[in-house]
């Protein structure tokens, strides 16, 4: 074949196949597609890749709102936004980026697949990508306070992210993005992606719903602390036992000898009882009368009562 004849059917060629090559190009993943799949999002969850989140109640009427199926759920993005979110996705339609094609993902209902988190925690966002691009996640938690059964709005995240990544590497089909959780959270809340591509002209938007543990209430005591319970030894006990030890026979000993046979009595009493009201056990340290004491007692009521007879045989003399 001639040269002009060979080159004249290879333009040709390429000319009618080019719109077929540039159609493909469109509809295949040239562009920077993704979404979140851990936390699950809802356009990934309810997709035919989400396996049972797929045949949740939320899915489900998801797609019935939708009238089709998630299955690009890695291209839910907007283009030429140039960061002004706020101003181009309606409120109401966060979740959708204000496209018909995915508004079923709009519905407000606290019922949708979910995933938990800690507080104060670590956040691993796997972020499921066909093709690197360059560009930045800007990570948004709703405010305490949200409320899933309405509408999600701009008002209900922060004005600014509590984490952004630039440009992370793509690896084993996915950006791993790493950031510290907000504290103060509790209950159902929104996690927010935006992901800014710099490579493109395109933005991404995805929402994660996720469940932080409700905060919990102080315990109530068990027992009122006015209530009659059990009586800890106090420091005037210790100094009323070691005075005692130290003057046998004064008044004073002879006052502790009571106190304590009162309290071994009713600590016998408890003991003979079982449902009574617990009171503090004369075995524990420093919480009932100690043998020395009772053995000082003992000699002092002897000390006495030699004393006595002893007077008396004298005065018969």
């Amino acid at each position: 074949m001639p040269r002009s004849t060979a080159h004249r059917t290879a333009v040709l060629t390429a000319a009618a196949v080019s719109p077929l090559l540039l159609g493909l190009w469109a509809a295949g993943p040239a562009q920077a597609h993704g979404a979140p799949t851990n936390p699950v999002s809802r356009v990934f969850a309810c997709s035919p890749d989400g396996g049972a989140d797929a045949r949740t109640a939320a899915c489900r009427a998801a797609v019935d709102a939708n009238g089709t199926s998630f299955a690009a759920w890695d291209n839910l993005r907007v283009a030429n936004v140039n960061g002004r979110d706020r101003q181009t996705i309606p409120d109401g339609r966060l979740c959708s980026g204000g496209l018909s094609a995915y508004k079923g993902l709009d519905l407000a209902r606290a019922d949708w697949p979910s995933t938990r988190l800690a507080p104060g925690g670590t956040l691993r966002m796997t972020y499921a990508s066909t093709i690197a691009h360059t560009g930045t996640f800007k990570l948004y938690l709703t405010k305490p306070g949200y409320d899933p059964s309405k509408p999600l709005t701009w008002s209900d995240l922060p004005t600014k992210p509590f984490a952004e990544v630039r440009d992370p590497a793509l690896k084993d089909g996915a950006y791993h993005l790493t950031a510290k959780l907000p504290a103060d959270r509790t209950g159902r809340q929104m996690l927010y992606t935006i992901w800014q591509n710099s490579s493109t002209p395109d933005t991404y938007y995805s929402c994660s719903d996720v469940v932080f543990p409700e905060a919990v209430s102080p315990s109530r005591p068990d027992s009122d602390p006015t209530s009659e319970g059990p009586v800890p030894a106090t420091p005037t006990t210790s100094a009323a036992t070691t005075s005692s030890l130290e003057t046998p026979g004064t008044p004073s000993a002879i006052s502790s000898l009571s106190t304590a046979s009162g309290g071994a009595a009713s600590a016998r009493a408890a003991a003979a009882d079982p449902g009574s009201t617990p009171v503090a056990s004369a075995t524990d340290s420093g919480s009932g009368p100690s043998a020395p004491m009772l053995a000082g007692g003992a000699a002092a009521v002897l000390v006495l009562t030699g004393g006595a007879a002893l007077v008396a045989r004298l005065r018969r003399r």
